[in-house]
């Protein structure tokens, strides 16, 4: 049985690299052959996912088990099943949407082929068993990103983008090298079973120090992927590139950093340094990206510091050891950004009728009641909800977090109604947002549930450290809602004009990377 499941989860990988490796397109095959060629490899994929599921449900696939064949080895569990269930529908409705947006376009059949080259990659790391073919696989990954990055290669600001980007994944590329050759040293492993099994008897053997480093190594590189500060410049700047580039980057690639550490989580919470680290760097990137996007005129870039933040709450509930709560919010806003950048044309149209008139003291006084009385609401709403499902508590740290995500966003929900003044337009808010909050702690129960044995080494209480980093969050967001309604009131002042126009600006963190990257000359287009 486990001969057939390897050989459909490889064949369908090997059918993507055939798309991306074969001349199809000089032997008279369309580029919209070969988009219906990588969509059938992703359905196939998915129906293997949907096999080894049913396996995994029924007893018949232990959890965490190895698959091996002809040499290589594929690790089955559900954060394995999840994730490639989420790239392979991910890739079909990029694939369909991008049939229609170039069509015209002389470089389809490129970016076909390396649009299949990076979801084999992104698979493949997603459902390797060690740790060697991992680190192939996020090389590869950014190799097929750096050349849809470059789709448009007479656009300057699309292959300075491009470079930063591939300066940043060398760095990280370092990063992930120098955590497997520690990790082969300590345990001379590098298969997932087998260093998750020997975690615990290294720790207990009081050798734990070069678990540290092992861990802040794979720290480290998972931050450049997923773009927390300060290696975050290059995401905003893509802008140049096609949009189901964007799409498949900010709703799939970008997650490649929250996959690996939720995947090595028993290596990653021995070290308190690490968790420490993606805490503090992760709620200071949701931060600095939140306020950053507030300010931007570009829908896409607002959008992509969007990523930014969001990136960032989910370091910071790694941070917080609540990992089913990370890959929660890796599927969630999957879904929002791949649908929010395919939608992005008509984004202006929608906000244009949307568009609420805010002018005088008292207009500015009647926003802020209203968002205070939606905050209330969504916080009694968020509460009795939590406590039901037993999703609140100090022994669950990562539901703070996305309780308080969740928190924001029904806040601006409930307060655009209230602003209105239309009841039934409150009504509609009210029932949306108890619909929300309800499936969102399903969901946080069911991700709890499917993770139990993926990281079961994780459990972290909510220390004065954690609660510090989440009181700040809460209190630094708090603080960007009413700087955001008093300046649309009309209510400015000129430090709060000088605020905007650094944070329009991005701080000018770009401006030390593009002068980097101009220092390093011409690099190759190839990688």
């Amino acid at each position: 049985m486990w001969v057939f499941e390897w050989f459909g989860v490889v064949s369908a990988l090997a059918g993507l690299l055939l798309v991306w490796g074969l001349p199809l397109h000089r032997l008279g095959m369309t580029p919209l052959v070969l988009a219906r060629a990588t969509q059938i490899c992703l359905a196939w994929m998915l129906v293997q996912v949907a096999g080894l599921t049913v396996g995994l449900a029924s007893g018949m696939s232990r959890p965490g088990g190895v698959l091996e064949g002809f040499g290589g080895s594929l690790y089955i569990d559900s954060l394995t099943l999840v994730m490639a269930a989420l790239i392979s529908t991910l890739g079909i409705v990029v694939a369909r949407f991008a049939i229609r947006y170039l069509d015209g376009q002389p470089r389809q059949a490129y970016f076909f082929r390396w649009f299949a080259f990076t979801l084999a990659a992104v698979l493949s790391l997603v459902l390797v068993g060690d740790l060697l073919s991992l680190t192939l696989a996020w090389i590869a990954t950014s190799t097929g990103l750096h050349q849809l990055l470059t789709f448009h290669p007479d656009r300057r600001e699309a292959v300075i983008a491009a470079r930063t980007k591939f300066v940043i994944s060398r760095l990280g590329d370092a990063f992930l090298i120098l955590g497997l050759v520690l990790t082969y040293r300590e345990f001379g492993s590098w298969r997932y079973d087998q260093v998750f099994a020997a975690v615990e008897g290294v720790q207990a053997a009081g050798r734990s120090q070069a678990l540290v480093w092992i861990a802040v190594a794979y720290v480290l590189g998972a931050m450049t992927k997923s773009a927390q500060f300060p290696f975050h410049s290059w995401l905003p700047n893509t802008m140049e590139t096609p949009t189901p580039v964007s799409a498949l980057m900010h709703a799939g690639v970008i997650n490649a950093g929250g996959f690996l550490i939720i995947r090595l989580s028993p290596l990653v919470a021995q070290s308190t340094l690490a968790l420490d680290l993606l805490a503090l760097i992760g709620a200071f990137t949701a931060l600095f990206g939140a306020l950053v996007a507030s300010t931007q005129t570009s829908v896409k870039r607002s959008l992509a510091f969007s990523t930014v933040a969001q990136m960032g709450f989910m370091m910071l509930q790694c941070g917080l050891g609540a990992f089913s709560a990370a890959l929660l919010h890796i599927v969630a806003h999957s879904a929002y950004k791949a649908h929010a950048f395919l939608s992005s044309g008509s984004v202006l149209e929608a906000a244009q009728s949307r568009r609420v008139n805010w002018r005088g003291s008292e207009r500015w006084g009647h926003v802020l009641v209203a968002n205070l009385a939606a905050l209330v609401i969504a916080s009694v709403m968020l509460s009795i909800v939590g406590y039901s499902f037993g999703i609140l508590g100090t022994d669950k740290p990562g539901a703070i977090v996305l309780s308080l995500v969740m928190l924001l966003a029904l806040t601006q929900l409930i307060g655009s109604s209230l602003t209105r003044r239309s009841p039934a337009l409150v009504v509609r808010a009210l029932l949306a947002s108890c619909g929300i909050v309800i499936a969102y702690a399903m969901s946080f129960r069911v991700f709890d549930l499917l993770l139990a044995q993926s990281v079961s080494h994780s459990a972290k209480s909510l220390s004065p450290w954690d609660a510090l980093l989440v009181g700040s969050v809460m209190i630094g967001f708090a603080a960007m809602t009413l700087l955001s309604i008093r300046v649309k009131s009309g209510h400015s002042s000129q430090w709060l004009a000088r605020l905007h126009t650094h944070a329009a600006a991005g701080f000018y963190i770009d401006v030390f990377w593009r002068r980097f990257i101009k220092r390093l000359g011409a690099l190759p287009s190839a990688l």
